[in-house]
């Protein structure tokens, strides 16, 4: 057994297929992965890894299986998952998951290539547990694999109380001793016993609030959207995909700083000399065509925003349409299983306020900021009015700018 010293959860105990997976380069490539990515640009104290969030997640879901009584084969299969399920995530986190998608069709959960060869592989044989099965449970397959991918995941319970305490705001704090301890399998679904609605609603305001001032801040967003330009100009110079997978943030940044054409962008991201908001627009303003627009009509609309000039100085971030998957958590109320959309109010309440919080931005250097979100507006056929145009402009200030 070995004892980890850890920010959130003080010590945290490690045996079994867990302690002989921690060592495998897999599991410490996570500790030059950062967990929020370009969020250090906003809070420099969020420097936490991959590495501690997923020690969390293990040691939260050793907690989970002793609560709900789970032992031998199947629980060392759920550790294991717990503890290898962000092996799979390339540098930067979320930030370039969308990047790597285009070019290799794998979201992050997608590691039965990583677990199937290798170290990994070599150590989960050797306590008996099927990689696939194991990469099933990081993709959330099954019963058991609630408890690491889906609504009520031990993953969830850790990102938000760690990202809360390095980034020192207070909103992303839970009461994850409670949630694990009133976990409960009904009819096959993981839920919260009754007498847990007010619970289930803490997960949900968490997440809500730490999406504004944290997730999706808007300093975080532009320096993401550049990198994420960076990163696509090396692809096209020949970076495979799959190599760009298995880069951490350190190899990322220097192959960046290396290449000619993305020389320029690793030094704004290094010094956090970023592009700035030409347009930062509502939902309620924007186009709904524009909601479901997909990146090759991205790059023409940019096109179409510079007429003519650099084009690659120009960058339209559009988001996801606003969803809320949490609101279908279930809580046993009256011996029945149900979502907890069925059973709080605050549910629809707080899709509001994500429909309200939810912005499109266009962004553009300094020195070209201003005509950037002039030519936006009429491009993209924002209403003005509602739309922050360029916030170089003295006295403008966008709802967001609580925290530089």
């Amino acid at each position: 057994m070995k004892t980890i010293k850890d920010s959130v959860h003080d010590h945290i105990e490690v045996a079994g297929v867990a302690r002989d997976l921690l060592d495998t380069p897999p599991v410490q490539r996570l500790r030059h992965v950062k967990q929020l990515g370009t969020v250090d640009l906003v809070y420099p104290s969020a420097n936490h890894t991959r590495f501690e969030h997923s020690l969390g997640v293990f040691h939260l879901a050793d907690r989970a299986l002793s609560h709900l009584s789970i032992e031998g084969r199947q629980a060392e299969r759920v550790r294991a998952a717990a503890l290898l399920h962000d092996v799979g995530h390339g540098p930067y986190s979320h930030n370039l998951e969308g990047v790597i998608y285009r070019r290799t069709g794998k979201y992050h959960d997608d590691v039965d290539g990583l677990l199937a060869t290798g170290a990994v592989a070599a150590v989960l044989e050797d306590h008996g547990l099927d990689p696939g099965r194991v990469a099933g449970l990081v993709a959330g397959a099954g019963e058991l694999g609630q408890l690491v991918s889906g609504e009520l995941d031990v993953d969830r319970m850790d990102y938000l109380v760690r990202d809360a305490h390095h980034t020192g705001v207070p909103y992303g704090v839970v009461d994850h001793e409670r949630l694990i301890r009133e976990l409960r399998f009904v009819d096959g679904a993981l839920a919260l016993a009754a007498g847990n609605v007010q619970s289930a609603e803490s997960l949900l305001l968490a997440r809500a609030l730490m999406n504004p001032v944290v997730y999706n801040h808007h300093t975080a967003r532009i320096a993401k959207a550049m990198l994420q330009r960076a990163t696509e100009r090396l692809l096209d110079g020949g970076l495979s995909g799959e190599e760009l997978r298995r880069m951490d943030d350190h190899d990322l940044l220097a192959a960046l700083r290396a290449d000619e054409r993305t020389r320029e962008d690793a030094r704004r991201l290094s010094r956090r000399d970023l592009y700035k908001r030409g347009v930062w627009a509502e939902l309620r303003d924007t186009p709904e065509a524009l909601l479901d627009v997909d990146h090759e009509r991205i790059r023409e609309l940019e096109g179409e925003i510079a007429a003519g000039a650099d084009a690659e100085r120009v960058i339209l971030d559009v988001p996801g349409r606003p969803r809320m998957t949490e609101s279908s958590t279930r809580v046993v109320v009256g011996g029945e299983a149900r979502s907890l959309d069925r059973q709080s109010t605050l549910v629809e309440a707080l899709r509001t306020t994500q429909r309200e919080q939810w912005r499109l931005g266009v962004y553009a250097p300094a020195d070209v900021v201003e005509q950037v979100g002039r030519a936006a507006v009429g491009v993209l056929g924002l209403d003005v009015d509602g739309a922050l145009v360029s916030d170089v402009r003295p006295g403008v200030h966008a709802t967001l700018d609580e925290f530089e």
